[in-house]
């Protein structure tokens, strides 16, 4: 499914972060990323979804080079493929819990009966990560946990392909971390969507198939 191949990545201030690196993902896959602060595993995640670009390396996402995909190329690829959840919610302050949910589906236009199908696809997430009684309320009225599984839904809501998660339980108590994990999971096996998440955790790790260790700028088992 994704083919990152011999990338590297270097920025001014911090040097190489990525030193030809190489990754396979296959489709449904579960992979957690493990590594110290300033590993490059943030530095990683973006480039899979094209928040930022290799100095140099190939990246193959079902059969197709992306690498040098325009900004708007990528902009496309991420509303079609590409969930993120990251450490911090990021939710929009002035808008409803419901309005921060479904707003990817402003990102591309849908004609009526794909609008519907997808309305029903979010209500069944909703419903699923027990957040159904927070849709009028506003980011500062719910807690961290349930900010958190918020963005999980937001980050499905157009069913991508991968769900990239960067440190997605880090801000969260063990009870939180310990169900977010387990939502996870319960996305991969219902609806197939690959995960790939960066964590510090070994017990969210090891609820994946896989688990890397990057360091030095190179992934190895």
């Amino acid at each position: 499914m994704l083919s990152i191949i011999n990338i590297s990545k270097s920025f001014t201030q911090r040097g190489q972060v990525l030193d030809n690196l190489s990754l396979e993902v296959t489709e449904g896959e579960t992979v957690a990323i493990m590594g110290p602060s300033g590993s490059g595993k943030s530095t990683l995640m973006n480039i899979i979804g094209l928040l930022d670009k290799p100095d140099e390396g190939e990246i193959i996402f079902r059969g197709d080079s992306i690498a040098n995909f325009t900004d708007d190329e990528s902009a496309v690829y991420r509303n079609l493929n590409i969930g993120f959840v990251f450490q911090d919610h990021l939710l929009l302050p002035y808008l409803t819990i419901s309005d921060n949910i479904f707003l990817p589906l402003l990102a591309s236009t849908h004609s009526k009966e794909e609008l519907s199908v997808k309305e029903q696809y979010i209500n069944r997430l909703i419903k699923k990560t027990g957040i159904t009684d927070l849709n009028d309320k506003y980011p500062s009225q719910i807690s961290g946990g349930e900010a958190q599984r918020v963005a999980l839904v937001r980050a499905l809501a157009n069913n991508p392909s991968i769900l990239l998660a960067d440190e997605p339980t880090g801000s969260l108590d063990a009870k939180n971390a310990e169900i977010l994990g387990e939502l996870l999971l319960e996305m991969n096996r219902e609806y197939g969507i690959t995960i790939i998440l960066a964590t510090h955790s070994f017990s969210l790790a090891t609820k994946m198939s896989k688990i890397l260790g990057l360091a030095d700028g190179k992934l190895s088992l």
